[in-house]
């Protein structure tokens, strides 16, 4: 069989059903919710993860590039903060909110 030519892993897929690769490049619409949603889940505190992998899990699909922008500035806060603001146990500075943060704290309301 002739060599087609080099394969760039990353431009792959291969279909679990049948097994065969197809070459496929990724918008950078999914890289970055790819991106994203591996900091969603990999916070360094298992709580964090838990509650904003799920989100992520649940609304990154939807986003579009300015939700995506706003998640990656939610992502972009510390942790201790995020969880206080999740938690109600601090208010969320107004200069900070945006449609993504309030979608966050009603997917995983206080108390």
């Amino acid at each position: 069989m002739p060599q087609i030519g080099p394969v760039n892993k990353e431009h792959c897929f291969r279909s679990p059903a049948s097994g065969m690769q197809r070459n496929m490049t990724m918008t950078d619409i999914e890289k970055t919710r790819k991106r994203l949603h591996f900091r969603a889940w990999h916070r360094g505190t298992k709580e964090s993860d838990l509650l904003l992998g799920r989100f992520a899990d649940a609304h990154l699909a939807d986003m579009n590039a300015e939700e995506l922008a706003d998640f990656e500035k939610v992502l972009d806060r510390i942790d201790p903060e995020l969880m206080d603001w999740i938690t109600g146990q601090a208010p969320v500075p107004a200069n900070l909110r945006s449609s993504v943060l309030d979608k966050l704290l009603a997917f995983n309301p206080a108390g």
